[in-house]
Parts: structure tokens; C-alpha cells; sequence
């Protein structure tokens, strides 16, 4: 390939990792022989009914304040919330908190019951109604210096996820992370296996979390039922099951307590993660664990693999 060929491919590439296709790389073996690492990943989250304006994105879809929508939210932490951690208790599943680190301060009852339960946090930035996008490198690296000291403060733990705020980020993010002492990230949804994401310092993963089993995504923007919602669940597993015999996969559940938490969609969830959690060969994981894991056996072979868009392996 020529060598303006291969500018205008990079072009084309974020840049955040390299190319490595999904039958020809290293092969991963997790914990005990499991075929599939096993995550959920619960949004806990704080929606301001009237943020400071982001001149890129608004916040809500309608004129503040937006009273509809905000108690909309608002019914995740009330009721939704505690319907859905009865549910993974009784399924023997612990939880990766996607955390909008302001609920610590509104909501502490709520924190409290994950941290009960030995569930991780990790950072979905300060608020969902504040983004990244705009901030210099100065503002980011405080809003992510807000998200270590708050989560050690009130938890206890060392902030080792990222999941930007809303999906909002900057081209500063992937690099601040990482040289921030984070092991992860979870805004790249390229994979179903972890992958080295490229950094100009430490080292960090991009770990698969799934907006097509995102309840967001399934009910708000595809309206499928919550018996649908279900086999979905299912099938997604049952694919990486057979294929993690070969080498290791991972499956992610995103879930919002607003959504997940209704009271009609609960029988179909319960279901389904009782059924993933009931098989052998599963590791019932945090998103730490996995990244952890990750990148002490794989992360360097994956690194010495990988080769960029256009060039031969």
C-alpha cells in the first residue's frame, strides 16, 4: 500500500487500537476454565433538572425545566434501583457500578447497598447532564480526579473503570485515564474480548460492554418487549458460550435502574440472568477482575499481535 493510501486510511481510524481479527489472535483462557467472563454493569446515575448548558449537546429533549423526564430518572433511584438489586442478589451476581460519582453526595443509601454487596465502582462521571466535550485537558483531568478521590472516599476502592459521562468525551480522554492509574475503559464497543487500547503512557483495556444488550438501546430505541429483551439475553450468551470453548469472551449487561427496574420487565430479566449464572465455565465477574486479569496474561501478546488497518500481519 502506498503510503497516501495508508494516510487516508488512517483517517479513517480512530486510533485507539490496532487491527486483529477475531479468528487469528492470541488465545485467551479465563479463571478456571471459564469460556465467558461474565459482567453487569448497572448505570447508577444523576440527572440535574437544570444543568449548566453545554453548548454542543442539551441536555434534555425539552424546555427546562424538564420535569418530565427528570422524575422519569429520578424513578431509577427511588424504586427501579432496589427491584433490580433484589434480583441480582437472589441470581448470585455482583455488579460493576457505572457511576455518576454525585450520587455518593444525593444518594448515599444507594451506595451504600452495592458497596453491602462487594460490587465495584467505577466512574461515569460527575453527573450525566455534564459532558466532556469542550473541556481542555486541565478541566478533564479534574472532573477525573473527582471521580478517584470521591469513589476512595465513600467506598473505599481504587477507581479502576471509565465510562465517559453520557458518552461524551475528548480527544485527551483514552491518554488522561491511563496516566491517571485507571485500567480500563468501557467507551470502545468494537470487541467481544478486551483489547489494548493505545495510550501515550500505562497501560490500559478497552473491555467489551455492549450497547446491543443495553437496556437503553433495546427499549428506548429498538421498543423491543421485555420477553424479547430476554431471549436476547440468551442468545448473546449462548453464542459466546460456544465460541468461548476456543478462547475466552466476554458478555456485558448494561442496565438503568429506571428502565430495567419497571415492574413488568423484571420477570424476563430475572430469567435470563438466572440462566447465564446457572451454567458451568462462567466466571461471574467485575469489570476490574476482568481487565485486571487481562492485562497481566493477554495484554501484551494482544499488543504484539495487533497490526494497523491496511498494513499485512
Amino acid at each position: 500500500m502506498t503510503g497516501a493510501a495508508q494516510a487516508l486510511l488512517s483517517k479513517r481510524d480512530p486510533g485507539f487500537y490496532d487491527y486483529l481479527p477475531y479468528n487469528d489472535r492470541p488465545v485467551i483462557r479465563w479463571p478456571n476454565g471459564a469460556r465467558v467472563a461474565f459482567w453487569v454493569a448497572p448505570n447508577v446515575e444523576f440527572y440535574e433538572l437544570n444543568p449548566p448548558r453545554n453548548p454542543a449537546r442539551a441536555p434534555w429533549a425539552r424546555p427546562a425545566p424538564d420535569v418530565l423526564n427528570y422524575s422519569y430518572r429520578d424513578y431509577g433511584n427511588r424504586t427501579g434501583f432496589w427491584r433490580m438489586l433484589d434480583v441480582m442478589k437472589r441470581c448470585n451476581m455482583r455488579g460493576s457500578v457505572s457511576l455518576n460519582v454525585a450520587m455518593c453526595d444525593h444518594h448515599p443509601e444507594v451506595i451504600k447497598a452495592c458497596a453491602d454487596e462487594a460490587w465495584e465502582f467505577y466512574s461515569h462521571g460527575t453527573y450525566n447532564t455534564r459532558y466532556l466535550m469542550g473541556m481542555n485537558e486541565a478541566q478533564e483531568r479534574q472532573v477525573i480526579q473527582d471521580s478517584i478521590d470521591t469513589i476512595y472516599k465513600h467506598t473505599g476502592q481504587k477507581l479502576d473503570g471509565w465510562l465517559a459521562p453520557a458518552l461524551t468525551y475528548t480527544p485527551n480522554t483514552m491518554d488522561l485515564v491511563a496516566d491517571m492509574g485507571l485500567t480500563y475503559v468501557c467507551d470502545l464497543f468494537h470487541d467481544d474480548q478486551p483489547g489494548p487500547v493505545k495510550v501515550k503512557k500505562g497501560k490500559l483495556t478497552s473491555m467489551p460492554y455492549s450497547l446491543e444488550m443495553n437496556d437503553t438501546i433495546v427499549y428506548n430505541v429498538n421498543l423491543v418487549s421485555p420477553r424479547r429483551y430476554g431471549d436476547i439475553l440468551k442468545r448473546q450468551f449462548d453464542r459466546l458460550y460456544e465460541e468461548g470453548e476456543h478462547s475466552g469472551t466476554v458478555m456485558c449487561i448494561p442496565l438503568h435502574p429506571y428502565l430495567i427496574g419497571q415492574p413488568y420487565r423484571l420477570a424476563a430479566f430475572e430469567e435470563a440472568l438466572s440462566y447465564i449464572t446457572g451454567h458451568e465455565k462462567v466466571w461471574l465477574a467485575t469489570g476490574r477482575e476482568i481487565a485486571h486479569y487481562y492485562n497481566e496474561h493477554y495484554h501484551a501478546a494482544f499488543t504484539a499481535a495487533g497490526h494497523t488497518v491496511g498494513e499485512a500481519p
